[in-house]
């Protein structure tokens, strides 16, 4: 179908679902479907909900409420406690199952809280076919709406209705919880999280600061080794390793490495 057509259906669908919370996460796709509800039924009948916790970058945080305030649409970010699930904190492939049934747990209690029963998540029709995405099921099961995922909405269909309505985040790169930086089996703590953020804001800083500012990157930790993934143009440029090696050192990890980067490069090691 055509923007036009799926921007219209998009809205009509939340207009069915009423008042609602968005589990909003900042990224392209929540805040499509919270621009959507805003404009089926108004600011005053949503609620954008962050889970506030050690996994999510504290930038991610930051444009989640400037983005709400640009709709005029109540913020609130919630702590959520994943991290004291051993499950969760295990970091098995089944992590974001576990995650993800805590922070909707949360949110929905919240929404309640504030009189509202229905829960909407930004899960599109690609995350629906990925094998790599336990978190769906736990959303699910909780009986969380997916407007995006029901009208077959992709990540393409949801950038183009992005831009259709000029909203900032047309063009965010994706950006993950910080624990799916860190490879399988390595359990997930608040200092591994924060050492991973810490090296990851740095090299992206220095990359920016030197004109040379890379679109997708992502620090992995590796255990003792944070491997430095860049786009294409950046991975093979030689004079950028040294620098770039000792910011991730000074963040904390004993070795680094660089390499090209991949989306979800961890799902497939």
């Amino acid at each position: 179908m055509d923007t036009r057509t799926a921007a219209e259906r998009l809205v009509e669908h939340l207009a069915g679902i009423g008042p609602v919370a968005v589990a909003f996460s900042g990224g392209v796709d929540s805040a499509l479907v919270l621009a959507a509800a805003v404009r089926a039924v108004g600011p005053d009948a949503v609620l954008a909900v962050t889970a506030d916790s050690a996994s999510l970058a504290a930038a991610e945080l930051t444009d989640a409420v400037a983005f709400a305030d640009r709709l005029r649409v109540r913020h609130l970010a919630p702590a959520t406690a994943e991290l004291d699930n051993p499950d969760y904190a295990a970091n098995g492939r089944d992590r974001c199952y576990f995650c993800k049934s805590t922070v909707l747990d949360t949110i929905t209690a919240v929404a309640r809280e504030h009189g509202l029963h229905a829960v909407a998540t930004g899960t599109n029709a690609d995350d629906a076919r990925d094998p790599f995405r336990p978190g769906i099921r736990a959303g699910d099961e909780i009986g969380v709406h997916t407007p995006l995922r029901a009208l077959a909405m992709t990540k393409t269909d949801v950038r183009a209705v992005s831009r259709h309505w000029n909203l900032p985040t047309s063009d965010k790169p994706a950006m993950p919880c910080l624990a799916s930086r860190v490879r399988y089996g390595l359990s997930i703590t608040p200092a591994r999280l924060a050492r991973v953020e810490r090296a990851e804001t740095a090299v992206r800083a220095w990359l920016a600061d030197t004109g040379t500012p890379t679109r997708d990157l992502r620090v992995r930790d590796l255990g003792d080794t944070g491997r430095i993934e860049l786009d294409p143009h950046l991975a093979h440029r030689p004079e950028i390793a040294p620098a770039l090696t000792e910011i991730v050192r000074t963040a904390g990890f004993d070795n680094a490495e660089i390499t090209l980067f991949r989306s979800g490069a961890l799902n497939h090691e």
